[in-house]
C-alpha cells in the first residue's frame, strides 16, 4: 500500500471529528488526494449499522458481544470498499475512529477480553493499520461538558454510547491511554483541553515530522 493512513481517537467530547476534518482539509489544500472516513459508517452497510449502534434503530438492548461484532462488521466493509482501495492508489486516508476505538470502548469499557477484541479487529481489518494515530486526550468530565454544549447548540440528543454513565467513560479513557503507551511508535497523545487551533497545530507538526518526504514542498 502506497498511501498514508491517519486516524483520530479520543473520549467523547475530545474534538476528534473536528480535528480529523481540519487535517483532511489542510492536506487537500496541499494538493493531495484525501479520503475522509468515519466509524461506524462510511459505506451504505456501515451507515445502516451506525443507526443501530448509535441511534437505537433496532429498538432493543444490544449485548456487548453483539456491539463488538457490529462495529467490526462496519469496519470490515469500510476497509474493503474504501480504505484499502484508497491506500492502494496512493491517497491519504483520514479516519475519525478506527480499530483502537473497539479496544477502548468494548475491551476496556465493556470489560471484554482484550485478546478476543484484538482478534476480532485483526479479522475485520487485515493488514490495514493506521500509520499514525492521534489520541486527543481530555478528562471525562470536561469532555462531557463539551459534548453537552455541542448537542444543545445542534439541538441533538445524546447517542446510545454518549448516554453511558461516567464510570464507563472513565474506563474508556484509561483504555485509550494504556493503548497509546503500549504503541508509542504509532500513537501521538495530544492535550485536547486547549483551543482547536492549538490542537490542530500539534497535529500538523506531527504529520510533517512523520511524513515530510510525502508532503509537497511548502506544505
Amino acid at each position: 500500500m502506497n498511501g498514508v493512513f491517519l486516524s483520530f481517537e479520543g473520549p467523547e467530547g475530545s474534538g476528534k471529528s473536528t480535528q480529523a476534518a481540519r487535517l483532511a482539509a489542510r492536506l487537500e489544500r496541499a494538493g493531495l488526494e484525501v479520503v475522509a472516513v468515519r466509524e461506524p459508517g462510511g459505506t451504505a452497510t456501515g451507515e445502516a449499522i451506525r443507526d443501530i449502534l448509535q441511534h437505537d434503530a433496532a429498538g432493543e438492548p444490544i449485548g456487548r458481544e453483539t456491539e463488538t461484532l457490529l462495529f467490526a462488521a462496519s469496519r470490515a466493509q469500510l476497509v474493503g470498499r474504501v480504505i484499502r482501495p484508497a491506500l492502494s492508489r496512493g491517497a491519504w486516508v483520514v479516519a475519525d475512529r478506527f480499530a483502537d476505538s473497539t479496544v477502548a470502548y468494548q475491551g476496556y469499557g465493556r470489560d471484554l477480553d482484550l485478546g478476543i477484541v484484538q482478534a476480532i479487529n485483526d479479522f475485520a481489518t487485515g493488514p490495514s493499520v493506521p500509520d499514525l494515530t492521534f489520541l486527543l486526550d481530555i478528562e471525562v468530565e470536561a469532555g462531557r461538558e463539551r459534548m453537552g454544549s455541542r448537542n444543545r447548540t445542534r439541538r441533538a440528543r445524546h447517542d446510545r454510547i454518549e448516554r453511558e454513565a461516567l464510570p464507563f467513560h472513565r474506563k474508556v479513557r484509561a483504555g485509550y491511554l494504556a493503548r497509546a503507551r503500549s504503541l508509542p511508535g504509532r500513537f501521538r497523545i495530544v492535550d485536547a483541553r486547549r483551543s482547536e487551533t492549538a490542537v490542530a497545530g500539534d497535529v500538523w507538526r506531527a504529520v510533517r515530522e512523520s511524513f515530510a518526504e510525502r508532503l509537497p514542498a511548502g506544505a
